[in-house]
């Protein structure tokens, strides 16, 4: 990292979310719990999807990938955030404020893809099924995801290149409880009005176009869905809901966020830890409170967990 910037900045001061040691101590719990539930439910999910083969389709495959980016999304600064909360001062260091943003800008990127990706299984599923088959092989499935994680790890690191070249000699506090670039880069010493257009450019324009295309998709399919009345077509509808809900919660906090990174409000603090923590826990659930498949799935692998467990209890009783 020295070799891209040569500030006197060597670490960044976290504000956090609160000062207020009760507060604090609230938040811990709280977080903990979000955190142990996110990382369990997506698990759960990513779990039943590989070893159920009925759920062996292109839309649970996409799903199981969303169930890991959610994973993925939820640890890059939630643990350290909880951790945080008992320190006297919540520092972070240069290369690791850089780390948060380059995973952050990953996640998010590869999760837009993908979310795109889904949609138009969803398309094609529900507008041309006789194609659906051919047009969602498993070269294609496979093709979708990494591309989405291509897409995700060229953002970042357009993002990454021009912040690392910045000067940063003074101002070191970060409103926030990570990195997060809006927030970094407004600490620079230098003009950075060119950079924020940047920004704004390849992050909010982008999330709001994609979310608009998004919509745009949804609202073909929900059409499609109207002029077939029938049990399929309201189970397509349920599921395109579910869709189009998540597409919602995580869009909308990135929108707001980077369409206007020059701003300290507080509720930008708020959407940070929307999308951050609560969203990548709302997904599973939302999939699996409305998927009768996966919710069945999940209650077989789990009851034959439990009997297995039944199954080894007696090696261990006293004869």
């Amino acid at each position: 990292m020295e070799g891209f910037n040569h500030s006197r900045v060597s670490e960044f001061i976290l504000l956090g979310l609160t000062d207020s040691p009760e507060l604090q101590i609230f938040f811990f719990v709280v977080f903990s719990i979000f955190y142990l539930m996110t990382m369990l439910s997506n698990y759960l999910i990513l779990l039943t999807v590989i070893s159920t083969p009925h759920l062996h389709s292109p839309m649970y495959f996409l799903l199981s990938n969303l169930s890991l980016i959610d994973m993925c999304l939820s640890s890059f600064a939630t643990p350290k955030m909880i951790v945080d909360f008992f320190a006297q001062h919540k520092t972070i260091s240069f290369e690791g404020c850089m780390c948060q943003i380059f995973f952050v800008h990953l996640f998010t990127g590869t999760e837009i893809v993908l979310l795109i990706s889904m949609s138009f299984d969803r398309y094609i599923a529900i507008c041309r099924p006789l194609h659906y088959s051919r047009v969602m092989s498993q070269r294609v499935c496979v093709g979708l995801v990494v591309t989405s994680w291509t897409v995700g790890f060229l953002h970042t690191m357009g993002q990454l290149a021009f912040t690392l070249y910045l000067p940063f000699c003074g101002p070191n506090v970060v409103d926030s409880f990570f990195c997060d670039l809006p927030l970094v880069i407004h600490l620079a010493c230098t003009d950075t009005h060119i950079l924020g257009i940047f920004m704004i450019s390849t992050s909010g324009v982008i999330a709001l176009i994609s979310f608009l295309l998004l919509l745009t998709s949804y609202i073909i399919v929900l059409f499609t869905i109207n002029n077939h009345s029938s049990t399929g077509s309201s189970k397509a509808l349920s599921t395109c809901t579910s869709h189009f809900i998540v597409v919602l919660m995580f869009f909308g906090p990135c929108i707001f966020i980077y369409v206007w990174p020059f701003t300290n409000f507080l509720v930008d603090k708020v959407l940070s830890v929307f999308y951050t923590i609560f969203t990548p826990l709302l997904n599973p659930l939302i999939y699996t409170l409305r998927n009768q498949e996966v919710k069945t799935a999940m209650k077989k692998k789990l009851n034959y967990q439990f009997f297995s467990l039944g199954k080894t209890t007696p090696l261990y009783s006293v004869q």
